[in-house]
């Protein structure tokens, strides 16, 4: 199974300037234990934005070029083929951004774990729309801002029909 996690605004932004504008921790919390032991694969820019490798996955890094430097615990591919080729072996595989690498894996994932977080935001980068006709709602949390969650949000899992 191939699951594509984010954290998305109304406005399907994902984030502005290589960041993420929100600060949510119960989605990084959700994140951690879903992709904990499985391998993440990102683009390049999304693992700048990391500044570093997630510690207990295996991190696979797409970039156009193959001697893009990383450190030991990461592997560097040339195409999300390639990195789903690596994780052959890994009964769900996340995929984990951005934008670009968002819009090719969403023709061929299995399943989105969203984060839906109810407020419109200003960015530059935009999860790809969900096609009600592809997609649909398997599982639904919903959560009200506190004080460590500034937004309303929801947790929302979606499945291939």
């Amino acid at each position: 199974m191939i699951t594509i996690i984010a954290a998305i605004a109304n406005n399907n932004v994902l984030g502005k300037d290589n960041q993420l504008i929100w600060h949510i921790p119960a989605d990084l919390k959700r994140f951690k234990k879903e992709t904990s032991g499985h391998h993440i694969i990102m683009g390049r820019k999304t693992y700048e934005s990391l500044g570093k490798p997630l510690p207990n996955r295996i991190n696979v890094v797409i970039s156009k070029n193959p001697n893009y430097p990383v450190p030991a615990e990461c592997m560097v591919v040339d195409s999300l083929d390639a990195a789903l080729k690596l994780a052959e072996h890994d009964t769900n595989p996340f995929i984990i951004g951005g934008a670009q690498i968002y819009a090719e894996a969403i023709k061929i994932a299995d399943k989105l774990d969203l984060t839906h977080v109810h407020h419109n935001f200003e960015g530059d980068v935009f999860f790809p729309e969900i096609d009600p006709n592809i997609w649909e709602v398997s599982t639904r949390k919903d959560f009200k801002a506190d004080e460590h969650n500034p937004y309303n949000f929801s947790f929302v899992s979606y499945k291939r029909k």
